[in-house]
């Protein structure tokens, strides 16, 4: 699926193209080096933590090891906070981001979670299910309006290739009937890319677009909480992420599923339109008093 590329560009005194950017989950791992770089980059970048503290201190690492040529452009650098288990957060969030910036040109879904355990939210939601996916879901409709603003919008959602084990069970997606936490992780992933292709779907007439990815095996925190194996650097697990939100030669694509900066094939399940129209209805009903 492609769109026409916009025509209209604020460009930077230096003759580059500087974004604002909302970075999710941005205060360690793949979050925070992803805001690192497109900060290096000259972008401007929203970094969003659980608290204002740690956002504070995700900016603080940031200028840490920033180079010279950043450290002018520390006003580039801007906290917002909101804990994504908790939806009326999410909301707030999204209100956060309106009031700084009337125009958001890349938001980058990539806070995750994994749980060994079954945990509900304060709104009853599976925390898997709600941090990964009704987060996503939700703060992404209420920055729809800011995104509009932008010349080229693009919505960035991290997934995983832990989706290609996964499939929808509509009674099952919070871990209704037995829970798993993998399976429930997995599913989350899957949820992400059907959100993807809905999302896309639904503005492809429009200015924004929308795109998912898988970071690779990173050497995180949620890779040390649900698996045995060692990942590769949190600069690896950025670039793709970094590519979708800044990249020219991705411009007019919206509605697919990167690996390693280049578009790949998800699952079988991955791909059913239907399933995405029907998970979207159903975050609807879900999110009902929070849209």
């Amino acid at each position: 699926m492609t769109r026409a590329p916009s025509p209209q560009r604020n460009s930077e005194p230096d003759g580059g193209i500087m974004k604002t950017i909302l970075v999710t989950g941005a205060t360690d791992g793949i979050g925070l080096e992803t805001a690192r770089q497109l900060f290096e980059k000259g972008h401007k970048v929203f970094i969003h933590g659980r608290s204002e503290v740690k956002a504070r201190e995700a900016i603080g690492k940031i200028m840490a090891v920033a180079s010279p040529a950043a450290h002018k452009n520390v006003d580039h650098l801007v906290t917002v906070h909101g804990d994504l288990s908790d939806m009326i957060q999410v909301v707030d969030l999204a209100n956060q981001m309106k009031n700084l910036s009337p125009s958001l040109d890349v938001l980058i879904n990539n806070a995750g979670v994994y749980m060994t355990q079954k945990v509900l939210t304060k709104d009853h939601f599976e925390m898997t299910f709600a941090v990964n996916h009704l987060a996503v879901f939700l703060l992404t409709h209420h920055l729809v309006p800011t995104l509009k603003v932008a010349a080229d919008a693009r919505v960035v959602t991290v997934s995983s290739m832990a989706h290609l084990g996964a499939h929808l069970d509509f009674d099952n997606l919070q871990s209704e009937k037995s829970f798993d936490g993998y399976k429930a992780y997995a599913t989350s992933k899957l949820a992400n890319i059907l959100f993807t292709r809905a999302f896309a779907a639904l503005n492809k007439h429009t200015n924004i677009s929308a795109n998912c990815l898988h970071p690779g095996v990173i050497s995180t925190k949620l890779l040390h909480a649900g698996f045995t194996m060692k990942g590769d650097t949190v600069s690896k697990g950025a670039e793709t992420s970094v590519y979708l939100a800044d990249s020219l030669d991705v411009e007019t694509v919206t509605g697919k599923y990167f690996v390693n900066r280049h578009e790949a094939v998800p699952s079988r399940a991955a791909q059913d339109d239907a399933s995405a129209v029907k998970l979207w209805k159903k975050s609807e009903d879900l999110l009902q008093k929070y849209l």
